[in-house]
Parts: C-alpha cells; structure tokens; sequence
C-alpha cells in the first residue's frame, strides 16, 4: 500500500506496473547503498585508534558519494560492477559481529541479512541466524555475522536492556524516543539511520471507517486504538489532541487477533512494510486491504531501527 505526499491513502491497484518496476529498481540502489555505508561504520566502529577513523570516515564519504551517484542514475542505464576487492575484518572487529533488532525477521531488517554469506546456520529456538559477515560482491571479511530476531522471540525485552546484558551484542535497533528514554541509564548513540521516514503506522479497516483518511479523524469516531505501553508517539498524539485518551487502548499485543475478532472496528498500530501487506495478501482470515497513515505524516518524526552501540562497546 502506498502514500502520496500528503500521506494520504491510494489503492495498490492504481500503480502501474513500469512504476512497480522503477521503485523496485530504487530500492534495490538504495539498499546496496545503506549496506555500503553500514559495512564501512561497523569498520570505524570495531577500529581502534584516531587514524583509523579518520581512514575509515574518508572512506565512508567515497563510497556514499558513489552510492548516491549510483542511485540518481536511470533505471534503463546499465552499469559494470567493478570487482570485489579483498575485505579483512579480523582482528580488527569482533570474530562474530551480533546485531540485535527489535522485532520478528521483516522485509526492512533485510539490509542486515545481506551481510550474512553463503553456509549460515540457523538457530530456531534462539531464533538468530549465524553466517560469514561478507562485503560487496560476497567476499568473506574473515569474521561471522549474528542476526538476532526481537521482540516475541525475547520476550519484548527492549535492544537496548538486551546490549547491556549481552556483551557480545554489537549493535542493536533503537529508535529516537527509545534512546531518550533510556539516556540516563542506558545510553546509546547512533552509526546510521535506515529509514528517513520512520514505517510505524496506526491503521484502520477503511470499509468500517470509509471517511477517515488520518490518525487524527479517528478521534472523531471515538474508534478504540490498541498500541504498545509505554510508546512515545502515543503520548505525543494525546498531549497534541490528535487522539483521546478515552480511546487509547494498551492491549495491543503484536498479533492479528483482536484485529480479526471485531471485525475492524478497532484501529492498531502496525508498521507500514509489514501489517498492511500481510493483512491483504497472507493472513486468510482477513483478506482485504487496511488504510493507515504513518506517524511520521501524524507529526512525530523520530527515527527508527538506528543499529546502536552501548556506551559500553564504544569504549571497549
């Protein structure tokens, strides 16, 4: 499902398929971008002393210039892939460089995935996946790569309190709010920043609800909106009268049920890359398509997913 600038709702049906392809073609430029740069900040973050950060911030600045070239090109222009070149890690980053993110295996932690090589394992009941760390074109750098899965898979523990457990974690999701929140006690600070538009959405069934094109004109129906405890946004969307606090419902519990079981009459939060494409196209029981609008186009604009070390892994 898409948005138009205004933030507004359209139909997937009205894109056509040549645009399909072309935002197909830049995401893929996009992605190849943000690996690039993620690969050369996990690199400044493992190194060591003053020299090696400055070689390393110069190189992050080529490769993102080149990254951004790369993606203002023509869809039709064709290009040569210039050879891998040799990558080492080891000895200079971790032997495993462990990622943790917030939440079930999605299509937007996919930047993370393709850092993990060829003869992965796969840890079902820790729900991580553990490979060879490989750059651009598949070298091997001489170190592994841990995903690790979040949210229902670690009890909805937060990244953060899971870094400060967990040592061997290297980097962890944090979004903007999340790393205020827990500054005092525990501070983290963000290498690269995934989204400029973070996905959270609060969404709604637009057959029971066909007037409202905002989160804001839910309030006027008084519809009932399930979230997460404790989220910023939501208290943001209270203290700026965008939703009543009458409405406001903590129950949510990351799954479709309730969704289903009262058949939409309840809007819930979800993420724009995730919920309204498995509503639609894979859960059965529901079938048919959900309007929502982003957070970010509701007025918070705080970002999401930022891999972050502890205060602990930057001074190690």
């Amino acid at each position: 499902m898409a948005h138009d600038n205004a933030g507004s709702v359209m139909s997937p049906n009205r894109n056509t398929a040549s645009t399909i392809q072309q935002k197909g073609e830049h995401m893929k430029r996009k992605a190849a971008a943000i690996i690039g740069v993620l690969s050369l900040v996990s690199l400044a973050a493992c190194g060591g002393d003053d020299g090696e950060t400055t070689d390393t911030a110069a190189a992050t600045e080529e490769t993102t210039a080149a990254a951004t070239e790369e993606t203002t090109a023509p869809a039709t222009e064709e290009t040569t892939a210039p050879a891998a070149e040799p990558v080492s890690l080891a000895g200079v980053c971790p032997e495993t460089v462990t990622f943790q993110t917030d939440w079930n295996p999605e299509s937007e932690h996919g930047f993370l995935y393709q850092l993990v090589g060829d003869n992965y394992e796969v840890d079902a009941s820790g729900v991580r996946v553990t490979g060879p760390l490989v750059a651009s074109g598949g070298v091997d750098t001489g170190v592994k790569v841990q995903v690790r899965a979040g949210g229902p898979a670690v009890g909805f523990s937060s990244p953060t309190s899971l870094m400060y457990q967990d040592p061997d974690i290297f980097l962890g999701f944090v979004s903007t709010d999340g790393a205020v929140q827990d500054s005092g006690e525990f501070p983290t600070m963000t290498v690269v920043a995934p989204f400029n538009i973070n996905p959270q959405i609060i969404m709604w069934d637009p057959a029971t609800y066909p007037d409202v094109k905002t989160i804001a004109d839910l309030k006027e129906t008084g519809a009932k909106v399930r979230h997460f405890g404790g989220v910023a946004y939501i208290e943001y969307f209270k203290a700026n009268g965008i939703l009543d606090e009458k409405q406001l419902d903590a129950s949510y519990d990351g799954t479709p049920a309730n969704f289903v079981a009262d058949g939409g009459k309840a809007a819930q939060q979800g993420f724009a890359t995730s919920e309204p494409y498995y509503y639609e196209k894979v859960l059965t029981d529901w079938g048919k398509p959900v309007a929502y609008q982003t957070v970010h186009d509701a007025g918070w604009t705080a970002y999401a997913q930022s891999p972050r070390p502890s205060s602990s892994t930057r001074t190690a």
